[in-house]
């Protein structure tokens, strides 16, 4: 790219700041009022003292002239008394700006953090299966905090230096115009090694964004207690390591060089801006000598050429910055564009209260890779109001899939689901997950209390002591949280201090009386007792039965001998219903969930033997 053309899109991308603006003027307006009024009082302080400092000298230059018993030294007491009034002042406001503008960055920060996480959850289900989306939240996650104050620092510290460089130049105009005009030619370089770095570091971390979350994974491995049993067992500490190592040199080399090659082209714009000074020194001597310059403003002269140099590198480096800052703010912009398909139509219908003719699955097909095979092809079936329907089948059939779309976290490729003849799609996304309760295979430990671990179900309100108990002692959870330290008080996971860490068989029993927890007109238990022990399973399946009365019930597990109870049972094979009935109807069948129960039951049978 030609140097006009940098030139040029810098001053597109440095004027398109208004988003920037807003954000940080719409975390706090006060703290960003307070910061422009201070850049204009800081921007006149620096020529006021300087001012003062030439009448003070041409006053003494003017006194010593002058016969012993004619000078007079109260009106030059009262000029280094207002310099050093000024200089104060000037000092006062510095550290108010710096105070404002930490408590506005760490504002800000909070701020868009707040931001991105709401956006974090807002974002389709789908997308958290999308590496490009990954690289564009950890980009965000890492710029965006810190880049809108600073860029608005950025703006006003121009603004400051502008003003301020009006009034040196000023100055100096009155002394040699030539001097002006060198200190603007000196600096200009130094803008376009700026750009370039900008342009490069940007690309370069866009391209590395993977590599820097690798680390942060094997970090994760490497740290977190849920990969150390594994690591310590297969001895995996060295091989994470040697990865983490090798990855981060090679992005400590990659960035060493882009760092190098910036500070040569940096010495050679030093060298030209100390060239420039030496020959505005050179100036300034020779109206000295000449006569045509008082003293006062010879010596201010000095100040002022280096000070001016100083406030317009400034300007030209703050808008480099700028051209960095929003070229990285873009990430941020990025991701919090990404459009959720699974979103609220414009006119949601009401979900039913209470559900009339049931939910239908209308030839209903779903892939998580376009253009691969599809997970589910083709499934249509019917669950009544008040039945308990049952999904079996081999990994990978496809149950957990048809359950994450009756909770609308994925929409069908092809077909339709219904509630009462209504599709999905048209009831508000927010509203249709009310009415489900569900566990998942891969439940959430929550690290809480024991009773937050509950309520977090249907987290409105305060928590209800009452409601979580009874659901604890529908999942058989009630016994395991009496015996912990502070009972329903107990923190629970040992990630903070005090945490009381509970088995794979405990947590499921947790996460289990969450589903018992929400009053909904539809349950999904997704393998819900398949860390749980035979008298324990038999135990919540009997609440289940009374729990499941009146409400439809979706049951999926690999335990055959749990889903005897269902209504109608429905038999996947790769993506397909292969067979559908009851427990006995099928068995007659003599087909595939006939075989699948004879075999786990003759595993029963050779255990006993």
């Amino acid at each position: 790219m030609g140097i006009a053309a940098l030139l040029r899109e810098n001053i597109v991308r440095t004027l398109n700041l208004r988003q920037a603006v807003q954000l940080v003027y719409g975390a706090s307006p006060r703290l960003f009022a307070a910061s422009a009024v201070l850049v204009v009082i800081q921007s006149a302080l620096p020529v006021a003292v300087l001012y003062v400092t030439k009448l003070m000298i041409d006053d003494i230059t003017l006194q010593l002239g002058l016969p012993a018993e004619g000078r007079d030294f109260s009106r030059i007491a009262g000029l280094i008394a207002l310099v050093g009034l000024l200089t104060l002042v000037e000092t006062l406001f510095a550290t108010l700006n710096t105070l404002i503008a930490e408590i506005q960055g760490s504002v800000v920060a909070d701020s868009i953090l707040a931001r991105i996480q709401m956006k974090s959850v807002e974002v389709d289900l789908a997308y958290y299966e999308n590496a490009q989306v990954y690289d564009a939240l950890y980009r965000a996650q890492q710029d965006a905090p810190y880049r809108p104050p600073r860029i608005v620092s950025g703006l006003l510290r121009i603004g400051q230096s502008a003003l301020s460089l009006v009034g040196m130049v000023g100055l100096l105009a009155t002394v040699n115009i030539a001097i002006a005009l060198i200190v603007l030619a000196a600096t200009i370089p130094r803008l376009f090694v700026r750009l370039w770095s900008s342009r490069t570091l940007n690309a370069w971390l866009k391209r590395r964004s993977a590599t820097e979350r690798l680390l942060v994974y094997y970090n994760y491995m490497l740290t977190l207690s849920h990969y150390a049993k594994e690591v310590r067992l297969f001895n995996l500490g060295g091989l994470f390591t040697g990865r983490s190592v090798a990855a981060r040199t090679t992005l400590r080399q990659e960035r060493m060089a882009i760092s190098a090659r910036r500070a040569v082209f940096d010495i050679g714009t030093q060298a030209a801006a100390v060239a420039a000074l030496f020959v505005a020194y050179g100036l300034i001597a020779n109206d000295a000598l000449l006569g045509s310059v008082t003293i006062g403003s010879l010596v201010i002269s000095f100040q002022a050429f280096q000070r001016a140099q100083g406030y317009f590198g400034d300007i030209l480096g703050q808008l480099a910055q700028l051209y960095e800052d929003n070229l990285f703010l873009q990430n941020y912009y990025t991701f919090m564009a990404i459009k959720s398909n699974i979103a609220a139509p414009t006119r949601p219908l009401p979900v039913p209260a209470a559900m009339q003719q049931g939910i239908r699955f209308e030839q209903v097909s779903f892939g998580y890779v376009p253009g691969a095979k599809p997970v589910l092809d083709s499934i249509s079936l019917e669950i009544k109001p008040g039945e308990v329907v049952a999904l079996v089948g081999e990994n990978g059939a496809g149950k957990t899939t048809l359950t994450k779309l009756l909770c609308r976290l994925y929409d069908p490729t092809e077909g339709r689901i219904t509630i009462d003849g209504v599709d999905l799609r048209d009831f508000d996304p927010a509203d249709l997950r009310r009415v489900i309760s569900a566990i998942f295979q891969d439940y959430v430990t929550y690290y809480m209390t024991a009773a937050e671990n509950i309520w977090v179900a249907e987290p409105s309100g305060e928590v209800d002591r009452s409601r979580v108990e009874a659901a604890a002692r529908k999942s058989e959870a009630h016994p395991v949280i009496e015996a912990l330290p502070h009972g329903y008080d107990t923190m629970l996971g040992a990630y903070f201090q005090g945490g009381q860490e509970l088995s794979v068989g405990q947590w499921q029993k947790i996460a289990l009386a969450r589903a018992f927890y929400r009053d909904s007109q539809v349950i999904i238990l997704d393998e819900p007792t398949a860390a749980l022990d035979v008298m324990s399973e038999a135990a919540v399946f009997d609440h289940f039965k009374q729990i499941a009365r009146g409400k439809t019930a979706l049951l999926i597990s690999h335990r055959l001998s749990t889903v005897r109870m269902a209504d109608r049972i429905f038999v996947l094979d790769q993506g397909r219903i292969a067979e559908s009935g009851t427990h006995d109807a099928l068995m007659a069948r003599d087909g595939i969930y006939a075989h699948l129960f004879r075999t786990q039951a003759q595993n029963y049978t050779l255990n006993d033997q």
